[in-house]
């Protein structure tokens, strides 16, 4: 393989890198994901590991325990743990917030019912746990663990948070690092974790993690007002729609006039939307500049992912990371 495939994007660059290592993971997640008694688990669950997605997740975990130069087999455990942990919580968000699509497809709520969802998931994080066990790292035990419950906190805050046009950037910022950026820096932290990296590395690594999930969210957040719906995996307005408060309406609502505040109050607040207040919550969006703001900020958090890179060792794969974090932001262009 080419070291350089400037026409590739990043994320397919490490893809084929690390393809001998991502094949023994999906491996590793078909036999995991199998029951004997139940088999509604393997349905349900293929339907959404299968749909496709860029797994990005493990193959963060691969390529920092690859960049610190480890040459054993844990880091297949532990990315397929990260797998399972991220299938999980998409498993429970779409009950949570009535999703109907994932990836293009029918959520699995959809084409069964919230209980298999809630259950699968339960069963997903079980085997993250029984896998994870597998590596003999307590260190590795507490990062995975403290980050499973950093989600279920940040997807509590959410709920706690939504539709209160008094939520500031700060509890967003906590909402993002819980549901979001966790399990960025944990698959990152954990890779070099079992590397046995110093400890100089493994921080790093997890600042990298931390950053880019951040950034990452952000930009999904931008999306959901001014991308296209081709290659996102969802319709264009969901938040809007599920009431979500965003950095780009925090922003608009910082800056909003009357008119504009009881706009936000009826639709966000209130959750009375007509079919129209999507292409007005667009144009206030606009007005004020909050898409550009996000992506800005998106910006300065994947400036501190590549920043954080610079102690860890020269290798391709410390290049095609650095690469990721400024593809997150600039495919919002």
């Amino acid at each position: 393989m080419s070291l350089d495939e400037p026409h590739k994007k990043p994320h397919e660059r490490l893809s084929r890198w690390l393809a001998e290592d991502m094949a023994a993971v999906n491996w590793t997640i078909r036999a995991r994901m199998a029951s004997e008694h139940a088999p509604r688990i393997p349905e349900v669950t293929a339907h959404l590991v299968e749909a496709g997605g860029k797994r990005l997740r493990p193959l963060l975990t691969l390529a920092a325990a690859r960049l610190c130069g480890y040459e054993g087999t844990h880091h297949i455990r532990l990315a397929a743990t990260v797998e399972f942990i991220h299938t999980a919580t998409l498993l429970h968000d779409d009950v949570v917030d009535e999703s109907a699509q994932r990836r293009g497809r029918p959520t699995a709520n959809l084409l069964w019912d919230n209980k298999s969802s809630v259950l699968v998931g339960d069963y997903l994080f079980a085997r993250a746990f029984q896998l994870m066990v597998e590596t003999e790292s307590l260190r590795v035990l507490d990062i995975l663990a403290d980050a499973s419950a950093t989600i279920a906190e940040g997807e509590v805050l959410q709920l706690t948070a939504a539709q209160d046009l008094a939520t500031t950037e700060e509890t967003y910022l906590k909402v993002v690092r819980g549901k979001t950026a966790a399990l960025f820096a944990a698959a990152t932290e954990v890779g070099g974790v079992i590397a046995g990296a110093p400890d100089a590395q493994v921080k790093a690594l997890r600042r990298y993690g931390d950053a880019l999930g951040i950034a990452f969210q952000m930009v999904d957040d931008y999306l959901d007002y001014g991308g296209a719906g081709d290659g996102i995996g969802k319709n264009i307005g969901d938040d809007f729609r599920e009431g979500k408060l965003t950095l780009p309406v925090i922003r608009a609502i910082a800056a909003a006039d009357a008119d504009e505040r009881a706009f936000w109050q009826r639709t966000i607040a209130e959750g009375r939307r007509d079919a129209e207040d999507l292409g007005r919550a667009r144009a206030i969006l606009a007005r004020h500049d909050a898409l550009s703001q996000t992506r800005g900020a998106a910006l300065e958090w994947a400036g501190q992912a590549r920043a954080a890179l610079c102690v860890l060792p020269e290798h391709p794969l410390r290049r095609m990371l650095d690469d990721l974090a400024e593809y997150v932001v600039a495919r919002v262009v």
